[in-house]
């Protein structure tokens, strides 16, 4: 699948089509998990088939968005491309109608992947992340990742505790401990292609039930909606354990 953000093919900040690739590579892992089949899907019908009419976490498109209303999206129009049938357009951060016909028609983009529903889990809920991980699979999460542009291997420890601003949405993949150092992290895979971090991935410092926790002053930055609260409490390095869902999802029966 592309790694490439709307205009900016790295370092892409929330305000982006970052939670469009977060979603998206979420569905193929539900699906991947329910099928036993990786499809490769499509990001640009999730940033411009997305409604997002409260401004959360953006203004829609490449303007930034969340997970949730992308899951919602596809539940709505009966399900979810193939980045075949619906290649990345937004290289240079163009706008787009939605393209998406559930149809096998020439033209047509038939559904590769169907989300019956999805799951928010609780706010700052360290044994929810670890269990969903453990017992169902990766989850699209928010993250203040201002500074990991410097990132290149190990387990990151450069996460601010004073001040956090979730700007970024990503996908976690799972969890462990490093051998080397003993320290325990979270392993999410970055939208910023593979040449970033740990093949694209980077290892966050992990926490236990302890987890700091932080006021970020900017939620719209991160998942917040208009008429949202100014201040929200993030808990985790990065804010990691603040914002985390999944999609239920699975192969069309007719794919």
């Amino acid at each position: 699948m592309a790694v490439f953000a709307c205009g900016v093919p790295t370092h892409a900040a929330f305000h982006s089509s970052c939670y469009a690739f977060a979603s998206t590579e979420s569905v193929e892992s539900a699906v991947a998990i329910s099928s036993g089949q990786l499809p490769v899907l499509s990001p640009q019908q999730a940033a411009f088939c997305t409604s997002n009419p409260n401004d959360c976490g953006g203004t829609g498109g490449c303007g930034g968005g969340t997970a949730e209303l992308v899951f919602a999206s596809i539940i709505s129009i009966g399900g979810m491309a193939s980045q075949w049938t619906y290649p990345y357009m937004s290289y240079y951060g163009g706008s787009f109608q939605c393209q998406f016909k559930n149809s096998q028609s020439t033209g047509g983009t038939p559904p590769q992947a169907i989300v019956s529903s999805y799951v928010k889990l609780p706010h700052n809920n360290y044994t929810a992340v670890m269990n969903t991980l453990a017992r169902t699979g990766p989850v699209a999460i928010s993250v203040d990742a201002a500074a990991w542009h410097d990132y290149d291997s190990g387990v990151y420890t450069g996460c601010g505790t004073d001040t956090v601003t979730l700007d970024h949405n990503v996908q976690m993949v799972g969890y462990g401990t490093d051998p080397k150092t003993g320290l325990d992290y979270w392993l999410v895979r970055n939208s910023w292609g593979a040449s970033y971090g740990e093949e694209g991935f980077i290892r966050v410092h992990r926490f236990g039930m302890n987890a700091p926790c932080a006021e970020d002053t900017s939620p719209g930055d991160g998942d917040g909606c208009n008429n949202g609260p100014k201040e929200i409490k993030v808990c985790g390095s990065c804010g990691i354990l603040y914002d985390t869902t999944y999609p239920i999802a699975h192969a069309p029966t007719s794919a």
